[in-house]
């Protein structure tokens, strides 16, 4: 089976640098795609991306050596086998308020007797090889994104379930769970941050992967030597956007 290159480069200690897909086009897949990403994400939680979309994204993105990775809409098994199926290498998975719903959501990325995935990679097969079925439990990324009251609640619990590989922080949710408003690039005076600092800590004692969601390079930057392992910047249609309105400026001004 195909490895997991992020998954190898995490384990090495080496930081990886994940672009983020929310506009639902092959084309904005494929420019991303050839740039020097290690993996991309497609969004199909707050992005305008459908399943009939992400697909042929998928298949953009594997005509690269980049890793395909998919933020599911939420915590729902058919969903998660569906999209694994259709190849992505890894899942990022929102809302994840307790041990239980951790659980119940790494179970359904692992075949048996790890989980209660259903066969029929479909298209798996083509994208990680004729081996998928034995070594998929092994190389699939699982990703839980805590970002709310209850999951910084049960966050010890959430962190020692068996299987899970990381955790992924949304700052905006995270920062609206905690009485601030939301956004990335939290300062270091705000709750947000504090909370932030204390969600890594445990999952490096725990052994697990650490990662988050910025808006720009240099707090990206900033949060891998705070010891993330993995980061994300932004998105291609904030990329659109930032560009358009620099140049605007710029020529309006």
């Amino acid at each position: 089976m195909r490895k997991n290159k992020i998954k190898q480069m995490m384990q090495q200690g080496k930081p990886v640098i994940n672009g983020w897909l929310q506009i639902p086009s092959t084309v904005s897949a494929e420019v991303m795609s050839h740039e020097d990403w290690d993996s991309l994400t497609i969004d199909l939680q707050h992005g305008l991306i459908s399943y009939e979309s992400a697909l042929p994204m998928l298949q953009t993105i594997s005509s690269t050596e980049i890793t395909p990775l998919v933020r599911v809409n939420w915590n729902e098994p058919g969903q998660i086998m569906k999209i694994l199926d259709a190849g992505s290498y890894g899942i990022i998975c929102p809302m994840v308020n307790n041990k239980k719903e951790a659980e119940k959501f790494v179970q359904a990325c692992l075949y048996p007797p790890d989980g209660y995935r259903s066969f029929g990679p479909v298209r798996g097969l083509i994208y990680g090889g004729s081996d998928y079925s034995k070594h998929s439990n092994d190389e699939i990324l699982k990703l839980a994104m805590i970002e709310t009251k209850d999951s910084l609640v049960n966050l010890d619990e959430i962190l020692s379930v068996n299987g899970l590989d990381g955790v992924y922080i949304g700052p905006s949710d995270l920062g609206l769970a905690l009485g601030e408003d939301p956004g990335f690039d939290k300062n270091k005076s705000t709750k947000t941050y504090s909370e932030i600092c204390k969600i890594l800590d445990k999952a490096k004692k725990n052994r697990i992967f650490a990662g988050i969601h910025t808006g720009s390079a240099e707090y990206a930057l900033e949060m891998l030597e705070l010891g993330f392992n993995y980061v994300s910047v932004g998105s291609d249609y904030r990329s659109i956007s930032a560009h358009s309105k620099t140049v605007l400026s710029k020529i309006k001004n």
